[in-house]
């Protein structure tokens, strides 16, 4: 099974989103230089998604499937 990730990087840091087995979820990763600072464990991608944007002002078009 291959899970989806997604990246964005806003205001020097990065962020990554990495989809896991369904009975765990997916994380939000926040790094600076290379550093996680902080993760989020959330339910789905979409939820990820709208933290990046309330927390960290990261618009929704703005994350890269990698």
């Amino acid at each position: 099974m291959k899970f989806k990730v997604y990246k964005a990087e806003h205001n020097n840091l990065t962020f990554r989103i990495e989809e896991n087995n369904p009975d765990v979820g997916v994380y939000l990763y926040v790094f600076e230089n290379d550093n996680c600072i902080k993760d989020y464990l959330q339910n789905d991608i979409k939820t990820c998604m709208e933290i990046g944007l309330e927390k960290y002002g990261i618009p929704l078009n703005g994350w890269k499937n990698e």
